[in-house]
């Protein structure tokens, strides 16, 4: 949409609804920084070299993680209550759109499982536990 390549939308919505182009172009651009940097995240915690501060990564991971199942349950109300009588027609389109979209209900439980398996592997100090007995 930034780059004005057709994604299916008018210009008369692109420059009403999504200001493009205008200030929507830099904000388009950085949803889609924010989302390459969030979905990178979790290779942080899947490393096997040690971080510098293990428990500073933990309690931005559980942040990452709670914000995530926030932002979920967040999308799962609007999708029921606002975007069910106004965007998503039924029947086939409904279909599609769950379709498309249900997996992604999949990442808070992933980026927790994820959180979790880290935060057990770098325990806090004087705390017993984790994979190399530190």
């Amino acid at each position: 949409m930034a780059s004005g390549i057709y994604v299916g939308y008018s210009d008369k919505v692109l420059r009403d609804f999504y200001a493009i182009p205008g200030w929507g172009v830099p904000y388009v651009v950085g949803l889609s920084v924010l989302t390459e940097l969030a979905a990178l995240f979790p290779l942080l915690l899947v490393r096997d070299r040690r971080p510098r501060h293990p428990r500073a990564l933990a309690g931005l991971a559980w942040t990452a993680s709670a914000v995530t199942i926030l932002v979920a349950l967040s999308q799962v109300v609007v999708a029921f209550t606002v975007d069910s009588r106004t965007e998503l027609a039924s029947g086939a389109p409904r279909t599609v759109w769950a379709l498309a979209y249900g997996p992604l209900l999949a990442v808070p439980v992933l980026m927790t499982a994820v959180t979790w398996s880290y935060a057990r592997r770098h325990p806090a100090k004087g705390r017993p536990g984790g994979r190399d007995g530190r």
